[in-house]
Order: structure tokens, then sequence, then C-alpha cells
């Protein structure tokens, strides 16, 4: 069930052919038609606050960070002291926590709060 719901708001699906007239005359040449589609729109978008509240939950939850520490501008290696390994291991826990696929590229990029708070809140699918 789960997956299927997970497939369905991914699905765009053609609803119906229209031919777009004005008058009289069919737009964009002799018989041009046009497919309207249902999008699909992600009405779930978080703000920047919570955002940024859940990623420094999840990173002060993680086993090797001192929760008093962490901050919106904290840098995970300089400032926490982690290495690589754990660096991948809290983007895969904010993977989780925002039910989205961060790809590897980006992934490596992502390695301060402020990072990922910048790149969760603009992504589109994040929840």
């Amino acid at each position: 069930m789960a997956l299927r719901a997970a497939v369905l708001r991914h699905v765009r699906v053609p609803i119906r052919t229209l031919t777009l007239t004005l008058t009289g005359r069919t737009l964009g040449g002799s018989s041009s038609t046009a497919f309207l589609r249902w999008m699909s729109s992600h009405d779930d978008h978080i703000t920047k606050e919570e955002v940024s509240e859940r990623v420094l939950s999840v990173v002060k939850s993680f086993p090797k960070v001192d929760p008093s520490k962490v901050s919106p501008d904290v840098h995970f290696q300089k400032d926490l002291g982690l290495d690589s390994l754990d660096n991948v291991e809290i983007v895969m826990a904010l993977e989780e926590e925002f039910k989205l696929e961060i790809p590897d590229l980006e992934a490596d990029k992502i390695d301060s709060t402020h990072l990922a708070i910048e790149y969760i809140a603009n992504h589109p699918m994040a929840s």
C-alpha cells in the first residue's frame, strides 16, 4: 500500500485532449491539439523554519554529536568532529526524515547544517 501511494504521488497521467480554438480558428495552425495534464503538486511543502528545526533535531540525535554544539551554522567535520562516514550517515538520516532522495553529487556537498537546511528547504518534494 505504501509503495502504491509513493508511486501514485509521482505519476502524471493525461486526462483529456483539448482542441484550443480562438474565434473559430484553431491555435497553432491547422489542427493543433494541447494535452491537459495534472501535474504532481506537492502541497505538503514545508517552511524553512520547520526544515531548520527538523534538520537540527536529526543532527542532535546523531550518536556522536554533543547536542549543545549544534546550531544552524555548524559544520559537521570542523565543529562537531565527525568524519566523512558520519557525514554520509547524517545525510541518509535527513533523507529518511524528509522522505526524499539526495543524489550522491549533492549529498557530497552537504557538510553543514546550513547547507542541509538550504538544500531541503529548496527541494520540491521535501515533506
